[in-house]
């Protein structure tokens, strides 16, 4: 999914932007639906590669990405991590988010996404170079190099 959007304010920089995201707080302990094309397994280091279309469920949230590592905690109990990568796009609700790659830490429910990331919500739009997601706030940071252009509903 690519997103280009045109505006009529004035840009702003800034180092650090707190933002909202998406229309609810994700509960993070619900099951984990992964759809792909392809899947590896490697017993031995407790880990499961997902490619091709590979689409992530989890409650309302939907992330989708080329390559997708699943990483298990010992004993096999569940989830401890997911690294996409490759064309990733997160989406909750109205609000979507693209970047290169996105680690989701199931602990903590924080999706840090790395590299090139844009922040659409509705006619609005963020970029930066990371955005860290807390999923049970429904809240992002956004740093490096952060640019938004705000409308100011002016019709010019």
């Amino acid at each position: 999914m690519s997103v280009f959007l045109l505006f009529s304010a004035m840009p702003i920089a800034a180092q650090g932007t707190n933002v909202a995201f998406g229309t609810i707080r994700q509960d993070t302990g619900l099951p984990v639906e992964v759809t792909a094309d392809n899947l590896s397994v490697d017993q031995g280091d407790g880990t499961a590669v997902f490619t091709g279309n590979v689409l992530i469920g989890q409650g309302e949230m939907r992330l989708s990405a080329a390559r997708v590592l699943v990483v298990y905690r010992a004993e096999a109990e569940g989830i401890a991590r997911l690294e996409a990568t490759g064309g990733v796009t997160l989406v909750s609700g109205k609000d979507a988010a693209e970047s290169e790659r996105a680690d989701y830490d199931i602990d903590t429910g924080t999706i840090v996404m790395s590299g090139n990331v844009l922040l659409t919500q509705g006619r609005n739009a963020l970029s930066s170079e990371t955005m860290s997601v807390k999923l049970s706030e429904g809240t992002a940071q956004m740093s490096g190099g952060v640019k938004t252009i705000l409308q100011t509903g002016s019709k010019n």
